[in-house]
């Protein structure tokens, strides 16, 4: 599945820290599902140096999570705005 044990110990690494994020969530966050929490806790799990330079003063770094695929779609025009 990884190419190396460097790559495969990276994303135990990224499982752990999301497992984690989502204890906190489900005991911090009254009424939230599980699946809920697992999903944000591997998005923040997956985009933790990103939360860091946000902490660290650049909040606006968080706009840009998820945005890649929206990056590339956003210089397409679509057909009936052309029409």
């Amino acid at each position: 599945m990884f190419d190396s044990k460097k790559a495969a110990d990276a994303h135990d690494k990224i499982l752990e820290l999301a497992e984690n994020f989502s204890l906190l969530l489900e005991k911090q966050v009254d009424g939230i599902s599980e699946q809920d929490a697992e999903n944000i806790g591997l998005l923040l799990s997956k985009n933790k140096d990103v939360l860091i330079a946000a902490c660290k003063g650049k909040p606006e770094l968080l706009l840009n999570i998820g945005s890649e695929s929206a990056e590339d779609a956003s210089n397409v025009t679509p057909l009936a705005a052309q029409a």
